[in-house]
């Protein structure tokens, strides 16, 4: 049906550290988003409509953080 949202029926575990927690958190109240929920979706929506132009192939997955290490 038209204008009727598809329920959601998946989860995701995501592990994060103090720091990309923090930012998320600071990222949502900022926009004022209603749930930590809703400002994952809405980054992942914002990730997937960004043309980046980098490729992924030789990038381990300790390289994709949410904020610098050192930050």
């Amino acid at each position: 049906m038209a204008g009727i949202p598809a329920k959601r029926t998946e989860k995701l575990q995501l592990m994060l550290d103090d720091d990309e927690l923090a930012a998320i958190d600071d990222w949502r109240f900022e926009n004022r988003l209603p749930t930590r929920a809703a400002a994952m979706r809405e980054l992942i929506r914002l990730g997937l409509t960004a043309h980046v132009g980098e490729t992924y192939a030789e990038r381990r997955t300790a390289d994709f953080r949410i904020v610098a290490p050192d930050a």
